[in-house]
C-alpha cells in the first residue's frame, strides 16, 4: 500500500494523505497531478511512474511529491517544481536537500482547527507506492482549463451550472489520469460565483474538495454542499453522498425532484449561443491584435457571474416590491425560460430563502 516516506515538519498530522496524493488506479498511468483537501488544506501533488529492475518494487517504483496551503489558487504555481522533485525521487531515492530548502523558503503559518493561526509550518511529504506502469498520459497547465471545461460538457455546462448554483453536492468520476478532472471540480466551483453584497449569509459555500477516495466518506456524509471528483466507481452506488453524479460527458440525478434541471431549454440554448458568440469575438480581436489582455478563463468567469448577478438582483428586487410577485416576464430577463426553468427557480427561492411567490404557471396539457 501507500506510505508517508518523509515530511516537514515532522510532526504535522498527515493521516490519510498518502491515498489523497495517490488516485486509485495510478499505477496504470506514467505521470498525473492531484489536488485534493486535508483538514482546512488543500494539497496539490504531483505523480511519476519508473520502472526498476527489483523484485522488491515489482519491476516499478511509483513516487507523489506534494505540498499544502490555506489556499488552492497559487498552488499550480509550484506545479513545475513538484514535477521536478517527483523524477529526482525515483532517480534518486532519499535525497531530500532541495525539498527542505523549498520547505524553509515558503514556510508560513497556517491556522489551527479553530481558524487561528498556529505554530504549524506548509508540509512537504513523499508518499512512495510500487505497482505496475503503462504508457504516460499529458495534462495541460490550468491556463486553459475553464475553456477546455466547456468543450468538454458542451450545453451541459448550463445544467452543471444550475446544480452549481444550488450548491448541490456534485461528484465528477474518471479514470485516471485525474489531474484534468480536479481542474473540472474547480471550474464548476467558478459557474456559481455572485458577486452582489450580502447575499445568502446562510446559503452554504460552495466547497471544491477536488480528488476524493472511499477514506473520505465519513467526512463527505456531513457535507450539504461540495463539488468533487474521484476514480473510484464504488461511489456510484453510495447514493446518499452526492445529489448528481458525473461519469464523463453524462450528468444524472437520483433525486426526482431534480430531473428537470437535466433537460436543455431553449433559455439554455441560448446562453450557450451568446457564450460561444461571445468567445468567437475574443479570439477574433486578439488575432487582429485589438485586445491581447483578456483571455477566454476571464469571459467564460465573468459570463457566468453578470448571469448569475442578474437573477439575484431581480429575485431581491422583486422580494422588495410590495406584492412580491415574480412573474414569466421576469423570468425572461433573468435569462430563464418561465416554464423549462420553473423548478430550477423554486429550489432557488427555497435554497437562498428568497421571499417571493411565483406565478408562473405550467403549460395547459392539450
Amino acid at each position: 500500500g501507500n506510505m508517508v516516506e518523509w515530511c516537514l515538519p515532522q510532526d504535522i498530522d498527515l493521516e490519510g494523505v498518502e491515498f489523497k496524493s495517490m488516485a486509485s488506479g495510478s499505477h496504470k498511468i506514467q505521470s498525473d497531478f492531484i489536488y485534493f483537501r486535508k483538514g482546512l488544506c488543500f494539497g496539490l501533488a504531483c505523480f511519476a511512474n519508473m520502472p526498476v529492475e527489483s523484485e522488491l518494487e515489482r519491476g516499478a517504483r511509483m513516487k507523489s511529491v506534494g505540498i499544502l496551503s490555506p489556499s488552492y489558487t497559487l498552488l499550480y504555481r509550484y506545479m513545475h517544481f513538484l514535477e521536478n522533485q517527483v523524477r529526482h525521487q525515483l532517480e534518486m531515492p532519499g535525497h531530500y536537500s532541495h525539498l527542505e530548502a523549498f520547505y524553509d523558503d515558503k514556510k508560513g503559518v497556517l491556522p489551527d482547527s479553530k481558524g487561528t493561526p498556529a505554530s504549524q509550518q506548509p508540509v512537504h511529504w513523499l508518499p512512495s507506492i510500487h505497482r505496475y506502469m503503462y504508457p504516460e498520459m499529458k495534462i495541460t497547465h490550468p491556463a486553459g482549463c475553464m475553456s477546455q471545461f466547456i468543450k468538454f460538457f458542451g450545453e451541459q455546462i448550463l445544467v452543471l451550472w444550475k446544480f452549481a448554483l444550488l450548491r448541490k453536492r456534485i461528484l465528477i468520476f474518471s479514470p485516471p489520469p485525474v489531474g484534468v478532472v480536479c481542474y473540472r471540480v474547480y471550474c464548476c466551483c467558478c459557474l456559481a460565483n455572485v458577486s452582489l453584497p450580502g447575499l445568502g449569509g446562510t446559503v452554504p459555500e460552495s466547497k471544491p474538495f477536488f480528488y476524493v477516495n472511499v477514506a473520505d466518506i465519513e467526512m463527505l456524509e456531513t457535507e450539504v454542499s461540495y463539488v468533487a471528483c474521484t476514480t473510484e466507481k464504488i461511489f456510484e452506488e453510495k447514493r446518499d453522498l452526492y445529489d448528481v453524479y458525473v461519469d464523463n460527458q453524462n450528468v444524472k440525478t437520483h433525486h426526482e425532484h431534480l430531473q428537470p434541471l437535466l433537460k436543455i431549454n431553449n433559455a439554455d440554448k441560448e446562453k450557450y449561443r451568446r457564450l460561444n458568440d461571445q468567445r468567437q469575438m475574443l479570439m477574433y480581436s486578439q488575432e487582429v491584435g485589438e485586445d491581447c489582455s483578456s483571455c477566454e478563463e476571464d469571459l467564460f468567469i465573468l459570463f457566468f457571474m453578470e448571469q448569475n448577478n442578474r437573477i439575484f438582483q431581480t429575485l431581491m428586487e422583486v422580494s422588495a416590491s410590495q406584492d412580491k410577485t415574480l412573474t414569466a416576464d421576469h423570468a425572461r430577463g433573468m435569462g430563464l425560460d418561465p416554464q423549462g426553468d420553473r423548478s430550477f427557480l423554486m429550489d432557488l427561492l427555497e435554497v437562498y430563502g428568497i421571499d417571493v411567490m411565483l406565478v408562473i404557471d405550467n403549460p395547459c396539457c392539450t
